[in-house]
């Protein structure tokens, strides 16, 4: 078992909570048995396992053995002092693991026939970027990507916001020219979420290839998806506030492309 703190493991965990670290090693934390094993089911290639007896509960899913099982993949016992020195939860249950880092290229980003996609241009807090995931997930959302990243899908508290979906969900990152590029090559629609926009979101067709493209929090799309876009919608808005956190805005677009989706029976495969 693994009880010291100032053990050099431990510390290589610690510095995995930043970026630079991260991607010196194309590696991130998933923590939480939900998480791993989503994760997990997802294909995601563990490395290294975690988990403090003390804390941990059952262990259901065969989690632990697993990851044994994975070529090259080690599981350690540690303390519940190690746990609370490597652990970025308030509550951490016990379960915490390295895994190489989600993600692919935007070319070899694969999204099938009549997608519907999700762009999350320079989106800035971890969390939002994460439940955005999560939603894209549960939508049956064919790939997300992120343009202008502003933080990185190996972030724990996007790992941990999207409650393991960045695993489970195709996800690539580039700059909002490529990925507009991209696009178009796919005949995807390009529809741009924006307190400017002149229809509601049940007032365009998304039942053919569709990019759902939401802004940054503070600014939202840039000029390139404004001058670009094949249609840019407003979310109703009747209080006070003129406008939706991101994630929430997303969540809405979403599900209204696939009601549009539903009724008609299955997506068009045309733009």
């Amino acid at each position: 078992m693994l009880t010291s703190a100032a053990n050099p493991r431990v510390k290589a965990l610690v510095r995995l909570r930043k970026r630079s670290s991260r991607d010196d090693r194309s590696v991130t934390l998933v923590e939480g048995y939900d998480e791993l094993a989503l994760a997990l089911e997802g294909g995601g290639r563990p490395i290294e396992l975690f988990c403090a007896p003390e804390v941990a509960g059952p262990d259901p899913l065969g989690v632990a053995a697993r990851i044994s099982a994975f070529p090259g993949a080690t599981v350690t016992e540690i303390s519940r002092g190690v746990l609370e020195k490597i652990s970025y939860r308030e509550s951490p249950d016990g379960w915490l693991a390295v895994m190489q880092t989600p993600g692919c290229a935007l070319d070899r980003l694969d999204p099938g026939p009549g997608p519907l996609m999700l762009v999350c241009e320079s989106i800035e807090k971890p969390g939002n970027l994460g439940a955005m995931l999560r939603t894209a997930e549960a939508a049956g959302v064919s790939a997300v990507i992120s343009a202008e990243a502003v933080t990185d899908w190996g972030n724990p508290n996007v790992v941990r916001a999207s409650k393991g979906t960045v695993f489970t969900v195709p996800v690539a990152v580039d700059s909002s020219a490529a990925v507009l590029a991209w696009l178009r090559t796919r005949h995807a629609a390009v529809v741009v979420t924006t307190p400017d926009g002149t229809r509601s979101p049940a007032e365009v067709d998304m039942t053919g290839p569709t990019a759902v493209v939401i802004g940054s929090e503070s600014s939202g799309v840039t000029p390139l998806w404004h001058k670009e876009a094949d249609a840019a919608v407003r979310i109703p808005m009747y209080g006070h506030v003129n406008s939706l956190n991101a994630a929430a805005a997303a969540a809405i677009v979403l599900y209204e492309a696939n009601r549009q989706r539903h009724a008609v029976g299955e997506p068009r495969n045309d733009p």
